[in-house]
């Protein structure tokens, strides 16, 4: 469902998938997709905001409910969680259909 102007604490981004997507080759011949992984790629990339760099993000939940095809347009959503995790979610524009939530919390790697 999309974001009301009351509800200032989800922040948001569109992204679309070009009719001609990479992925949708082989993802499925005859009845292409946009797989589950890609999508919850930008969504942490967008979680993550200009500190995709160094924030690394594990993810407690995640359902995808509708499948995304070439040619459609996503809004991602999120906001911090009283549990200090980020909620997330990604509807169809299109259709307002929800197509994937879940939520994810920062984690801390130690690098060598």
């Amino acid at each position: 469902m999309p974001p009301h102007d009351a509800d200032r604490a989800w922040r948001t981004q569109i992204v679309g998938f070009a009719l001609d997507h990479p992925t949708a080759a082989g993802h499925f011949p005859g009845e292409p997709i946009i797989p589950g992984a890609l999508l919850l790629a930008h969504m942490l990339d967008a979680v993550a905001g200009p500190r995709r760099d160094v924030a690394c993000y594990e993810v407690r939940l995640v359902k995808f409910l509708r499948p995304v095809r070439p040619g459609d347009e996503l809004t991602l959503r999120w906001r911090p969680h009283a549990n200090g995790e980020q909620q997330f979610e990604a509807w169809r524009d299109s259709s307002q259909e929800t197509v994937m939530l879940g939520s994810a919390r920062e984690v801390t790697l130690e690098c060598e």
